[in-house]
């Protein structure tokens, strides 16, 4: 039988108050392992068994496995959060608060909170009564680069038939999300005397021409493609920064576009990519550029598990509530590329996710607790 853990609100405290903050500049990321070593420990005194799955050299997974057999039950969440400025906060954001029925924190909806959550719901259970197995997995980096999600995808081992991610989502079912590509695209021509045109190529005007055409392609796009389970439809497309040139009277010599697309799951990564790259290609050959075109990261995939899926049932009968859909991302994609049928469900809003003050509401600790009781026992007891 389980082992005592720490009380809840002090298992949510303790990783809040351990740092591991994930972003692309280097000067802010740190390491997860200290969450990590965290929940190892705490999972270990239930009687899972351990493994720390090593990223590189300052990131971990962890996946804890309790009960024996295949297809069984996956509670998944990942332990790093954004960067924040504690200036901005009302209180430490290390520090978990309790005030006004809530819990504030770095982490504590997005999403450090459910990992605590899932020990809790999982310590009352007699692992060897278990027909399929439990399996705790707490991931890095889902805040950049996914890097955690992708190795466990990549190594083909799958973890079990059915997955509950818990992001916040208001303790409502999501089984759909779009994916997301970002590109960098950079023309170079010739500078020269901006009096005489003759004297460059500008990249400037490049830029312009193939802004032009994927405009026209974002409207092929929005008309081919649509999906009224989305609060927006259609895929969008963003032109988020454009530099180029340095001066008026200089031939703009180089120009620099960032491209944001939210696609939907009818749709391909690879053909976005492809076709914006053709696009792209077409332009330079005109006008006797050099392009330098590349992929930011390695883009999200969409998330779209069925609506009929066993899981998805459930979690509607359990909820009240039909799965539907949300415009952020998640690792739902990854667990889905391995056969295992993937439902997002956490307490708390995205809509205090990523800024100061981020909170947690009491109300929603017992519900969840007694929400993946009830998964534990449907698809690994029963």
């Amino acid at each position: 039988m389980a082992q005592p853990l720490p009380e809840t609100s002090e298992m949510i405290a303790q990783l809040i108050a351990t740092p591991s903050v994930s972003c692309a500049q280097a000067e802010l990321d740190m390491s997860n392992r200290a969450v990590i070593d965290l929940l190892a420990g705490w999972c270990e005194s239930l009687g899972f068994e351990i493994e720390v799955q090593a990223i590189d050299a300052r990131k971990s997974n962890l996946i804890a496995r309790a009960g024996s057999g295949s297809d069984g039950l996956v509670l998944s969440g990942h332990t790093d959060t954004v960067p924040c400025n504690p200036t901005l906060w009302s209180s430490d954001p290390y520090q978990a608060t309790r005030k006004d029925n809530r819990i504030y924190g770095l982490g504590s909806c997005d999403m450090k909170s459910f990992l605590a959550l899932a020990l809790n719901a999982s310590s009352g259970f007699d692992f060897d009564k278990f027909k399929r197995p439990l399996t705790l997995v707490a991931t890095a980096d889902e805040e950049s680069t996914m890097s955690g999600a992708r190795l466990i995808a990549d190594n083909g081992r799958k973890l079990g038939r059915f997955c509950v991610i818990g992001e916040p989502t208001n303790l409502s079912p999501i089984r759909q999300h779009k994916g997301t590509l970002s590109m960098s695209l950079e023309y170079v021509g010739q500078s020269g005397h901006a009096s005489d045109p003759s004297l460059g190529n500008n990249a400037l005007d490049g830029m312009h021409q193939f802004m032009t055409a994927l405009y026209q392609y974002r409207d092929q796009i929005q008309q081919r493609y649509n999906d009224p389970a989305f609060t927006i439809p259609t895929p969008t497309m963003n032109l988020g920064h454009i530099h180029g040139g340095d001066n008026s009277n200089r031939i703009c010599g180089a120009c620099t576009l960032l491209i944001d697309i939210r696609f939907l799951p009818a749709m391909s990564l690879e053909s976005l990519q492809s076709d914006i790259s053709q696009l792209a290609e077409k332009v330079a050959d005109a006008r006797g550029l050099k392009m330098n075109f590349k992929v930011l990261g390695e883009g999200l995939p969409p998330m779209n598990t069925d609506e009929a899926s066993e899981i998805a049932q459930y979690l509607t009968h359990l909820t009240g509530k039909k799965s539907a859909s949300v415009a952020f991302g998640t690792e739902a994609p990854y667990f889905n590329s391995m056969q295992t049928e993937t439902i997002v469900i956490g307490p708390g809003s995205i809509n205090q996710a990523h800024q100061p003050d981020e909170f947690l509401p009491l109300a929603q600790i017992d519900p969840t607790i007694k929400m993946l009781q009830d998964l534990i026992e449907r698809f690994c007891r029963q």
